[in-house]
């Protein structure tokens, strides 16, 4: 029997000798009684660019090192529906924080809370009961997922324990919804006004005065003669050389420098023969 053969069986008899149905994707608490919220479903699928992603952080406590391990929506390892466990440097002891299959899931306006319910029991803290993960997953637009860290765990209450987790994802980020700023509101009317002038001045130019040509133009004379008023001014503005003035051009006299030579005139032919 090969080695993937044997892991195999060995996960279908732990399957076996726990009565524990294995699953790989989150459960939410209620599903199999069909008593989830279509919110819970909705924020579950916003998750799916980090289903089955994993992710690790480790802690320091005492003299001892504990790594935690988190995987969205998906099993730790292959025996159980573990989604977070806990680990002790130099032990091969594996505390199962939360399982996948007791999922619940809410939500506020940047950030999403991920519980991992299940897990396995205390064995003096909280009265025994099942320990719990939450992971809270903040938002942030720069990042698909990280920063996973463990915030704090509380066990010093009869009941209600947890592990608190947290991460930043862009996932968690609230949907932008597009919308145009004032200036392009008023470019976007002043387009359209100038649309219907130009078009509705045309069709009537030429069916109801039935101009040709240029003249279909609405208002082309005045136009002209806007045209003609922005070149004088560009014209008074942009000219570096001075302009002459008109008086010395109207009233200017003639230079002698401007004086041709005049021909001579001959009357030899007035004289008598």
């Amino acid at each position: 029997m090969n080695a993937s053969l044997w892991c195999a069986c060995l996960a279908v008899l732990s399957v076996m000798v726990t009565g524990e149905t294995v699953v790989n994707d989150c459960q939410l608490v209620g599903e199999v009684e069909k008593k989830t919220s279509a919110v819970e479903k909705d924020l579950l699928a916003r998750l799916a660019p980090l289903k089955h992603k994993r992710f690790e952080t480790k802690v320091l406590e005492g003299s001892d090192t504990y790594t935690y391990t988190f995987v969205v929506c998906g099993r730790v390892t292959n025996t159980s529906n573990d989604g977070l466990v806990q680990t002790k440097a130099g032990s091969k002891d594996i505390a199962v924080i939360g399982r996948i299959n007791e999922t619940h899931i809410l939500n506020g306006t940047d950030w999403i809370l991920l519980t991992y319910k299940g897990g396995d029991k205390y064995d003096t803290h909280c009265g025994s009961e099942p320990r719990k993960a939450m992971v809270m997953i903040s938002c942030n637009k720069n990042t698909l997922a990280e920063n996973f860290m463990i915030i704090t765990e509380e066990r010093n209450k009869s009941t209600e324990c947890f592990y608190l987790f947290e991460m930043d994802s862009s996932v968690a980020c609230p949907t932008e919804v597009p919308h145009l700023s004032v200036g392009s509101v008023l470019l976007i009317v002043f387009a359209v006004l100038v649309a219907v002038y130009i078009i509705g001045g045309f069709l009537y130019q030429r069916f109801g005065v039935g101009a040709k040509g240029m003249e279909q133009f609405p208002n082309i004379s005045f136009w002209q003669e806007f045209g003609n008023l922005v070149a004088d001014g560009c014209d008074l503005v942009c000219r570096s050389r001075p302009r002459p003035r008109s008086s010395d051009t109207a009233y200017r006299g003639v230079g002698d420098d401007q004086l041709g030579e005049e021909p001579e005139e001959r009357d030899d032919h007035l004289l008598p023969m």
